[in-house]
């Protein structure tokens, strides 16, 4: 087995020796083998079959990883080396099926962070976006046995039916959410360098962050939260929802240790479009009910953020967040826990241009009297 093994391994040619008559018996343990005791046989059949195995999508990234891991590239002896049969068959990927890139992306994520496992998890990732920006993803969901790298194969009848649900952009989302966080900082970027549409790409991030956001730890919650909210940035603004940005920021909200630059980032971006923001997005309770029943201080941070855009800003955006805040005023009145001095600065943070009639303003003031 020694002498069978190391006449294609350069690292166990260099435990063994020149060992040759069996007589010496080693011990050797290898931790984190790629794949473990799986990757392990499949690199041993290849061995015992002289240098020939079936290399197949579900199986190369193990091959591909073993072959590194035990030096079974061009430096050792054998005349057949795994390293370049693998790399060979790799030149092949635009022909996978999506369902393979898939299975691929999930065996890479699993073994990072053993050798090789950027260069192979680069690779898919760059497949897979690839695929989402051809011409023919009009209709990316038509079952069909053909591997051509313009279809995309269906593993199952009810596979189809579910992805014939989804809308022409969007059938993608639910397949990616096997992305770790790190894979996803990686993914979004390439959307972008591959010019995906910016309004796609902000739905994706923010389906991402709804679908595992209850079923990870805090600071999983905190990391994924961050990259999201510093992807965010990078998008074209016209391809963001407000009511999408409003529900990070929500979740964010709810966290506690998630980091303040990465916090006020979201907010800059989310005040940046409170022309656009509805009542509702507005009536975020307050972190502390003992204050008062809104949370009026991040209402007014988004004010801030608001005006910092000043020289973009709109008579008629400025007329939009008057009106907005005008309702807001009425509805956060009424509240015997609101202090005056947050009342008034909620009134005094709209320069007095801002309003064409001050009606409603006088009438939310009137509230607020009352229940001082």
């Amino acid at each position: 087995m020694q002498k069978t093994l190391s006449s294609f391994s350069d690292r166990l040619s260099k435990l063994f020796g020149d060992l040759t008559d069996g007589s010496r018996k080693l011990k050797v343990i290898f931790d984190n083998f790629p794949g473990g005791a799986y990757g392990f046989e499949l690199m041993a059949r290849f061995c015992y079959n002289n240098g020939t195995i079936e290399i197949t999508p579900s199986n190369i990234v193990l091959l591909n990883h073993a072959a590194h891991y035990m030096e079974m590239g061009s430096n050792s002896s054998a005349k057949l080396n795994l390293v370049d049969q693998t790399e060979k068959f790799l030149e092949g990927i635009n022909y996978w099926t999506w369902s393979d890139l898939l299975q691929a992306l999930k065996l890479c994520q699993d073994l990072l962070p053993t050798i090789n496992s950027s260069f192979l998890l680069d690779k898919v990732l760059d497949c897979l976006v690839g695929r989402l920006t051809l011409p023919t993803m009009a209709s990316p969901f038509t079952c069909s046995s053909n591997n051509s790298s313009f279809q995309f194969s269906c593993d199952t009848s009810s596979t189809c039916s579910m992805r014939n649900n989804w809308s022409q952009t969007t059938w993608w989302f639910e397949d990616l959410l096997v992305l770790n966080v790190n894979s996803f900082d990686k993914v979004i970027r390439m959307m972008m360098s591959q010019k995906l549409d910016h309004a796609a790409i902000f739905k994706f991030i923010v389906f991402r962050l709804k679908s595992r956001y209850f079923s990870v730890t805090a600071s999983e919650k905190c990391k994924i939260t961050e990259v999201a909210i510093n992807l965010l940035s990078l998008l074209d603004r016209s391809s963001l929802s407000c009511r999408g940005l409003f529900d990070i920021l929500l979740a964010v909200s709810r966290l506690k240790n998630i980091s303040k630059f990465y916090a006020l980032k979201l907010e800059h971006l989310v005040g940046s479009m409170l022309d656009q923001a509805t009542l509702d997005h507005l009536l975020v309770p307050s972190p502390h009910r003992n204050h008062h029943v809104y949370d009026v201080n991040l209402v007014l941070r988004l004010l801030k953020a608001f005006f910092l855009e000043g020289s973009t800003m709109s008579r008629n955006q400025l007329k939009k967040v008057a009106s907005l805040m005008d309702s807001y005023l009425i509805e956060v009145a009424p509240d015997i826990l609101l202090k005056p001095s947050k009342f008034a600065a909620l009134i005094m943070v709209l320069p007095d241009s801002a309003r064409e009639f001050s009606d409603r303003l006088y009438h939310a003031i009137d509230m607020y009297l009352q229940v001082c």
